[in-house]
């Protein structure tokens, strides 16, 4: 029996995998984090859980705090469930450890729970769209810390950019906009997917290289 951390704050992703760990019988716990500091609180708890992560949605500093934090439990197997990685993230992630599984959003049902279950008996999942890239030689990494090309982004996506860059939530941001907070969270994904970044760290210094925020307003 396993214990299952769903680190996720988006209600539909985590009512979703809520359901299929439901048919799965080999569980013992089922906890939820909504933040960083509460999934390291749930796996100090459970130091052998699986834990399914979106990593684009928490504040993990990079792909080294994550492996950090796999090093130091051991013990936990990981399955990363988001839209989308950069494929520079997956090979430094994957190449770490093997306690790392991958399995994206838009997968069929039965490739997510192929990964839930390889997880749980502690075997490594790759979805055939991360394999199939990943043995391609495609999305070599380009890192925006080197170039950073102003024209990636429309005017409306600098915009938002700035807001997350300076620490405003996607709630936040669409009540200020007045539009939908499906609306904000549809550009903060297209967003990062042009940057080719995984969080809000990232981002923001990629806001920050390009001129979108400065330091002075960032530090207010």
């Amino acid at each position: 029996m396993r214990e299952y951390i769903i680190a996720d704050n988006q209600d539909i992703s985590r009512a979703g995998l809520m359901f299929l760990l439901s048919r799965i019988k080999e569980i013992d716990v089922l906890r939820e984090a909504d933040n960083k500091t509460e999934l390291i609180r749930e796996i100090r708890l459970h130091p052998q859980a699986v834990v399914i992560l979106d990593y684009t949605l928490f504040d993990f500093a990079g792909a080294d705090e994550l492996i950090v934090l796999q090093q130091r439990f051991k013990e936990v197997n990981w399955i990363l469930f988001s839209d989308e990685l950069s494929m520079s993230f997956l090979r430094q992630i994957l190449f770490s450890s093997m306690a790392f599984s991958v399995v994206m959003k838009d997968n069929s049902k039965e490739e997510i729970l192929s990964a839930i279950q390889c997880a749980s008996r502690k075997e490594r999942f790759i979805c055939n769209h991360v394999s199939n890239l990943l043995l391609s030689g495609a999305g070599s990494p380009g890192s925006v810390s080197n170039t950073v090309n102003d024209h990636l982004l429309t005017q409306t996506e600098k915009n938002i950019l700035k807001e997350i860059a300076l620490g405003k939530t996607t709630k936040e941001i669409a009540s200020e906009k007045n539009l939908s907070f499906h609306t904000i969270n549809s550009h903060r994904k297209n967003i990062f997917r042009k940057l080719g970044v995984n969080n809000v760290h990232e981002a923001t210094k990629y806001a920050m290289r390009a001129g979108i925020v400065d330091l002075a307003e960032y530090y207010i």
